[in-house]
């Protein structure tokens, strides 16, 4: 578990230091395993998750319960439509799963609006914040619009290999299905179709990208 040493270390170039004595103050430090639910569909948001170490994978469900894959979060990154719900006091409309081992600070909800209004850094972080999360869905929505599913595929291996710093991968070919918004068998074909042009090697919930795959 982060120090509150290392804590001051790593949010001082982010925020003033009195949000970040307030931040230590109110906000908890939790460890989330890989593959624990953070946030879930339909249940109250207590707390904005801001992420320390590790990564998370934020999903969206359709109203066919078809989920979709929105962003990743990352170092110092936060979700945007987290804080918007707790501003508003609404239920999640978003899953939140932690891709790997990880680190969060669940930020308090009572406190975001007064941070807003008593720390210039809250502010630019927040609305910092929606615009990246808003570029993220944009090209989210450009490729669903104008990019086909094998080209999809491929984007999303080498995101997968980029966030996670290595080229073996530990997914399903439901797990992809899922987060693209598809189904299994026609993942299958195309990660078969991928390992027969000797771009990747597929083994039992794993891939792993090959040198020729373009990363």
């Amino acid at each position: 578990m982060i120090t509150s040493e290392e804590l001051k270390h790593k949010l001082n170039p982010i925020f003033e230091k009195g949000l970040v004595d307030e931040i230590q103050e109110f906000a908890k430090v939790i460890e989330v395993k890989e593959g624990e639910v953070v946030l879930d569909y339909g249940k109250n948001i207590t707390f904005m998750p801001l992420v320390l170490s590790g990564t998370l994978r934020v999903m969206r469900k359709d109203e066919e319960d078809k989920e979709i894959l929105l962003y990743y979060l990352s170092n110092n990154e936060s979700c945007a439509m987290a804080y918007a719900c707790c501003m508003e006091a609404k239920k999640s409309e978003v899953r939140m799963v932690a891709e790997d081992n990880a680190e969060i600070i669940k930020l308090p909800h009572q406190k975001l609006d007064s941070w807003l209004h008593k720390y210039p850094s809250w502010k630019t972080y927040v609305f910092t914040s929606f615009t990246h999360r808003f570029n993220e869905l944009l090209k989210s929505l450009d490729s669903l619009a104008f990019h086909k599913l094998d080209q999809r595929l491929i984007k999303y291996l080498q995101n997968k290999s980029k966030i996670l710093g290595k080229s073996s991968l530990p997914l399903s070919h439901n797990q992809i299905a899922e987060e693209l918004g598809t189904s299994r068998v026609v993942i299958s074909r195309l990660l078969k179709q991928l390992e027969n042009d000797k771009k990747i090697v597929l083994y039992r919930n794993e891939i792993k990208l090959l040198s020729t795959f373009d990363i």
